[in-house]
């Protein structure tokens, strides 16, 4: 394997660091996802993470080392949601304040969750002003650090404990993975699992997805240079919607992956009924999207193993009220 701003030893290390505060996930494999498609499919369930999503893993591997004398601001972090939440709840949980700069477009129960896991949330125009400008001011104002969402070794490395407990999983069934698909912002997920999946099986492709028109980190892949979207809104996938991958995840990213392919809005709806139709799962529009891409054969199913992650289950009750019942 190359060498990688994050390795499989930072993953496991990791993985200690979290054991005593994460939820250990499942994989599901169900029937009727298996008859759909032809093939087997692994789905490792993160809508069940603590928080609802993936994130906490990763903030809470950086937080925990973050030292409160040197930042007695505590930390802060801009998010459309997820990242958000899991930072308000590992920042609380190792008694730090936390400052999250989020979208005036977020959706209202992912505002109301960083709330109620102790985050302050100061809301920005995502169109008009730049988060990361006013993320730096925070910090130099309150003596606080900046949690990034993805380009981060550690937050990497706390991502990758999934596809590592995922890998694990599968092992025990007795099942060699042909490839492992995984929703894709930035590039934090699939960048910390991409080293967790290539360690334990070299021979399986990793596959990002992302929606249509939002597919800068394929585009990155295919042409072997950072690519950045035209819009920073338009889909409603509001969690992988990030302008261009970051360096680190990049890097990784050009390393280890096969590929990218990309979703509709509509495909992502299909794929959140089917999961909550047949698989009796909640997945928020972002964390559908690898499931999407599943259904849809994007990525070859038939007659192959492949996994997933639903990375999200912090779904809007409005949004998902309409979406499972085809509202219009």
């Amino acid at each position: 394997m190359p060498t990688l701003p994050v390795t499989i030893e930072m993953i496991r290390a990791a993985a200690e660091r979290l054991a005593p505060h994460i939820v250990a996930t499942p994989v599901l494999e169900h029937p009727a996802l298996n008859k759909q498609v032809g093939g087997r499919v692994f789905l490792k369930c993160e809508n069940l993470q603590r928080v609802g999503a993936f994130k906490f893993r990763g903030a809470y591997n950086k937080i925990s080392k973050v030292d409160p004398k040197a930042y007695p601001g505590g930390v802060v972090a801009s998010s459309s949601g997820n990242h958000a939440q899991g930072v308000a709840a590992a920042a609380t949980l190792c008694g730090l304040k936390s400052a999250i700069v989020m979208p005036k477009d977020a959706p209202p129960i992912k505002v109301a969750r960083t709330k109620a896991f102790g985050g302050e949330v100061v809301p920005y125009d995502r169109e008009r002003e730049d988060r990361d400008a006013i993320a730096r001011r925070l910090c130099e104002e309150r003596k606080a650090i900046f949690v990034p969402p993805f380009d981060d070794p550690d937050v990497i490395a706390g991502q990758g404990t999934a596809g590592l407990e995922m890998m694990a999983e599968v092992a025990r069934r007795g099942v060699k993975l042909d490839a492992v698909l995984i929703n894709v912002s930035g590039g934090g997920l699939a960048s910390g699992i991409a080293v967790a999946v290539k360690d334990a099986s070299p021979a399986t492709d990793v596959w990002t997805v992302e929606p249509a028109g939002f597919d800068d980190f394929a585009r990155s892949l295919a042409s072997g240079k950072p690519e950045r979207n035209d819009r920073l809104s338009g889909s409603i996938c509001d969690a992988l919607m990030a302008e261009t991958p970051g360096k680190h995840t990049f890097a990784i990213g050009t390393a280890l992956m096969k590929g990218g392919v990309s979703v509709t809005d509509d495909e992502v709806r299909d794929a959140m009924r089917f999961a909550f139709e047949e698989l009796k799962l909640v997945a928020e529009p972002g964390g559908a999207a690898s499931l999407a891409a599943i259904l849809t054969g994007k990525v070859p199913v038939e007659g192959r193993a492949v996994a997933a992650l639903i990375s999200g289950g912090n779904a809007d009750p409005a949004q998902f009220a309409k979406i499972i019942t085809r509202a219009a």
